[in-house]
């Protein structure tokens, strides 16, 4: 029984990722967020709560800060910032 418990828990792992690395056009649905004070209160502001639906629309041309979608507006964040949000794929990109 522990071996089947093992594998969900990995496959469930092999889901997630963080927001820095999809790419521009994908949407993925945030699990949670992995940092603390005054940054995550900003992010919770912003309405980056577990569940929101976020998609990425562009990347800077040195390639960070990336432009995403979240709950009709645009917000830039850096990816070093991105990548402490934790997100779950939702399909393949969308234009």
């Amino acid at each position: 029984m522990r071996v089947i418990k093992s594998d969900i828990q990995l496959q469930k792992k092999e889901e997630q990722e963080n927001l820095a690395a999809i790419g521009v056009g994908e949407k993925v649905r945030v699990l949670e967020l992995q940092c603390e004070g005054a940054y995550r209160r900003r992010l919770l502001d912003l309405g980056l709560i577990p569940g929101t639906e976020v998609r990425a629309v562009m990347l800077s041309p040195l390639g960070s800060p990336m432009a995403y979608e979240i709950r009709g507006s645009i917000i830039a964040l850096r990816l070093e910032d991105a990548s402490t949000i934790i997100v779950k794929q939702e399909n393949e990109k969308s234009e």
